[in-house]
């Protein structure tokens, strides 16, 4: 994990976020470094997703201000979202097309993409040839095609198999390392949050309640932490608090 010396290369400032009458953040602050994982963990509806789609600006916040050292951001959906019309390859190229780069260099770094995710030589794959674990790889490939400094993972191992949830997590621990890029991963999944979250924002009816490393989460007496640690009934976690 980064030094805390270093400046954040994203920082959310009071974000409050409403639809009508239904209040979904309430004044979340947090800041993420280079070369860090963070978690955002918490029930359904606690707004994790909302956060993401205020980062990448697909929604405006209400209230605050999203502070971003960089642009560049990969996003990687629930799903693959992947193009079946089109191979492997060109699913990937459209991330490339503002560049303005010639066949030949396109070539290039998607080759090297698919490769850092275990998909050499996948590039004249449809996307329905694929397994539910190559097309997250190819997911992923798309969202790091073009060197982002900020990677942003929506539940990224929902729907797959124990074995393969572990491989998609692999995956995310080594991107991590080769791109140094600061990453928030959103997850209800306990292997994923604590196997590859350096820090971890525990969340509950658009507040963040807990913050702490993935080790000391699991061992938190916290009422909040403890309850979604151990997924229990019992504590201060209701279900339906507000919609993501």
């Amino acid at each position: 994990m980064a030094p805390r010396s270093q400046e954040p290369i994203l920082e959310l400032v009071n974000i409050h976020k409403a639809f009508g009458e239904r209040q979904i953040l309430k004044g979340v602050s947090f800041k993420v470094y280079a070369g860090e994982m963070l978690g955002l963990i918490g029930p359904s509806g606690c707004g994790k997703s909302t956060i993401l789609k205020i980062i990448c600006g697909l929604l405006e916040p209400d209230q605050g201000e999203v502070i971003k050292r960089s642009d560049e951001i990969g996003l990687v959906f629930q799903g693959s979202a992947l193009l079946n019309s089109l191979s492997v390859r060109d699913n990937l190229a459209i991330a490339l097309e503002r560049r303005k780069l010639s066949r030949k260099e396109e070539d290039k770094i998607i080759s090297e993409k698919l490769s850092m995710v275990g998909l050499a030589g996948f590039e004249d794959y449809s996307p329905t040839k694929l397994s539910g674990g190559q097309q997250k790889r190819t997911s992923f490939a798309r969202a790091i095609v073009n060197d982002p400094k900020i990677i942003l993972y929506d539940e990224p191992t929902t729907g797959l198999d124990p074995v393969m949830s572990t491989i998609i997590e692999d995956y995310m621990i080594e991107l991590e390392h080769q791109l140094q890029a600061a990453s928030i991963v959103v997850t209800h999944q306990h292997s994923t949050w604590t196997r590859t979250a350096d820090r971890v924002l525990l969340m509950h009816a658009g507040k963040i309640v807990w913050e702490g490393s993935p080790e000391e989460g699991v061992s938190s007496e916290d009422p909040y932490m403890k309850q979604f640690a151990h997924a229990t009934r019992e504590g201060p976690m209701l279900a339906g608090a507000v919609e993501d």
